[in-house]
Formats: C-alpha cells, structure tokens, sequence
C-alpha cells in the first residue's frame, strides 16, 4: 500500500495507571506487558507489517519528543505540536502535512498506548479498511466487544457494504452507556467498541474538517503548506494557539456517521486500551506468580518496580502498586478512580509526583 501513511498520537498522561504513569514518562513509553517493549514500540512494530518506516508519523508533545526518537531511532517524522489541543489537531496537522506531500495519500490513526494480541488480524483489517477508505468513506476498525464494558464508548453498525468482507456502514456513535443499555448491545450484534482507530483519505478528511470547523482547517492547512519550508516554526506559533480544542471524534466521526460518510470494519484480534490497573490485572493474569508478591487468601495484581517485596493477605481483587517514591493501594473496582489521586496531588502542589 504505497499510499498508505500512519499517524500515531502520542499524548495525555495516562493518570489512571498512576504511579506507573507520569506525566514526563506517560504509559505509552512504558513496557506494561513485560516483553521488553513499550506501548509506542509495540504500534511501530505493527505497523511496520502493514508499510515501511518512512510511511510512519508520530504526533507528540515536545517533552516527549526526545524520548519518543529514542525508543524508535528509525522513526524520521516525528511532528511535536507545542501544546496539547486535542486529537482532531494533531490527527489534522498529521494530514495536512502528509497530504501536502502526497495528495492521493490514505491515513489511518492509531493510538499509540494501546496493545494487540493478533497482529495478523489487525493486518488484514488494516487493508480492508483501507479499500473502504479508497472510496471516500471515513473507516474506522470497530472491536467485537468481549462483554458489556461501561468502559468504552460504542459504535451502532448499519448494512454490510457491497464488494467488501466484512464492511458496515455506521448508523452512528454512542457514548459510555449504562450497564443494561452495554449488555443490550453486546446481545444485539450490531454494536462494536470505539477504539478510536480511524482509516480516510487525507483530502477527505480535511474536506470534512473545512466544511464543519473552517477557522480549525484553515489553520491546520497554512501548517502543513509551510512544514516543509522555512516558514514552519513561525507558522506554527502564530496558528497553533488559536485551533480549536476538540476530539476528532466529536468534530468528524459522529456528524459524518449520521450523513452516511462513515464505515466500520469489525476487528478481533485481542485489542485492549489498558486503560486502568483493572485493564492491566485482566491482561497480565490475576495474581500472577512473582519472587516479590506473596498472595494469602487474596488476588489481584501487585507491581513493586524497585523490587520491593509485596504480600497481600486477605484482599480480594486487590491493586497494589509501588515506585521509588509512590504507593498505590485501592481494588480493581476502584481502578476508574485513580485518575483522582494526581489532580490531589496538584491541588497539593506536589506536581513532582504527577
């Protein structure tokens, strides 16, 4: 797929797996499922089965920067943007500058904190969605939901579309629902989990994006024509505090649904966000067996990154977490809430520990 380009976002803090997580060294730099490779290395590495290395871009912030090059030295676009504003920019800036290099060029998204267990399925679901978005669909790879998680948001699936596979067209997109609305849907079969994994031309999405936010695309496309001239840093300062904040999600994927411009490709190939210690718990494998964790009438899931020995006794589903300078200590029921402890922290002061 010659054509093909890759965008991976890199950003946010991951404040839910706090302390693995910080904001200098956010989730997506880190080894969380023990193979010795990172989050962001583990979606290189995916990706390179599906196009070559100069075909990968990565949008992050330019703390992260330096470390992203340095976990995937072949990496040779790397776009730091120069405060966060949200996915729709970054994805935005990462098209327009690829389709200014190419204008018949397809991009797909691909979060870069996010783990696959079937890299041959993604693969081909990677190109079938790529023949959709040949056709001037916006194709996004909706999973096969494993049960009725509250976690995610959901993605109504319509007709299968003609000459494809396994392709449906989507009715639209559904926030987190309630419990019994999820069980609802994961019995009716037409419901898909968001991973946020979208699939389009580059023309065709920057169409949509002048045609619903003009003043976002009209500063996102003076970005990508002076990226590659010596106007970028200027233009860059003078745009990139003025775009609008906003979710591509919120900005592209649900009004283009409801107009009929949006396809999805069911995916099974054992994808999981991590999103929380409950996440990573299931991933890893209740209680597993280590020198360092001693389980007494309890599981769940004990990480001491300094080596310290953890024993647990009489706490089921129980999360336990240290660094050198931090201990976490909650259940899984309560993974969801960790993200309060570092805006505790900040209301503290303690932004050391964030």
């Amino acid at each position: 797929m010659t054509d093909f380009h890759a965008v991976i976002p890199a950003g946010g803090a991951g404040t839910r797996l706090w302390p693995l997580s910080r904001a200098q060294r956010p989730k997506f730099l880190l080894d969380l499922t023990g193979d010795g490779r990172s989050l962001i290395q583990q979606t290189w590495d995916r990706l390179l089965q599906v196009i070559p290395a100069d075909h990968i871009h990565v949008v992050s912030g330019p703390a992260h920067a330096p470390l992203i090059q340095e976990q995937l030295p072949e990496l040779t676009n790397l776009y730091a943007e120069p405060a966060p504003r949200d996915s729709m920019a970054a994805i935005g800036m990462a098209a327009a500058i690829i389709g200014q290099r190419d204008p018949d060029a397809v991009i797909g998204s691909f979060a870069a904190d996010q783990t696959i267990a079937d890299t041959g399925a993604f693969v081909a679901a990677v190109h079938e969605a790529k023949q959709v978005a040949d056709t001037g669909l916006i194709c996004t790879l909706g999973i096969t939901p494993r049960g009725p998680s509250t976690a995610f948001g959901y993605i109504e699936a319509g007709d299968p579309l003609p000459d494809t596979i396994s392709a449906r067209a989507i009715a639209q997109f559904v926030e987190k629902p309630d419990l019994p609305t999820a069980e609802q849907y994961v019995a009716g079969g037409s419901h898909y989990w968001n991973a946020g994994m979208f699939i389009t031309r580059a023309d065709v999405l920057l169409g949509h994006l002048e045609r619903l936010h003009p003043e976002l695309h009209a500063g996102l496309a003076a970005i990508g024509q002076a990226w590659d001239t010596p106007e970028r840093q200027a233009t860059l300062e003078s745009a990139w505090p003025g775009l609008t904040k906003i979710a591509i999600d919120h900005a592209i994927a649900e009004p283009v649904s409801l107009e009929g411009g949006m396809a999805v490709v069911p995916g099974n190939f054992g994808w999981d966000d991590i999103g929380d210690f409950a996440a990573l718990s299931e991933l890893a494998g209740a209680s597993q067996a280590s020198d360092n964790t001693i389980w007494i009438d309890s599981d769940g899931l004990a990480i001491a990154d300094d080596g310290t020995m953890i024993a647990v006794i009489g706490v089921p589903d129980a999360v336990v977490v240290r660094t050198r300078d931090a201990l976490l200590v909650t259940t899984r029921e309560h993974a969801q809430r960790v993200k309060e402890v570092p805006e505790s922290l900040k209301q503290r002061g303690r932004t050391d520990l964030v």
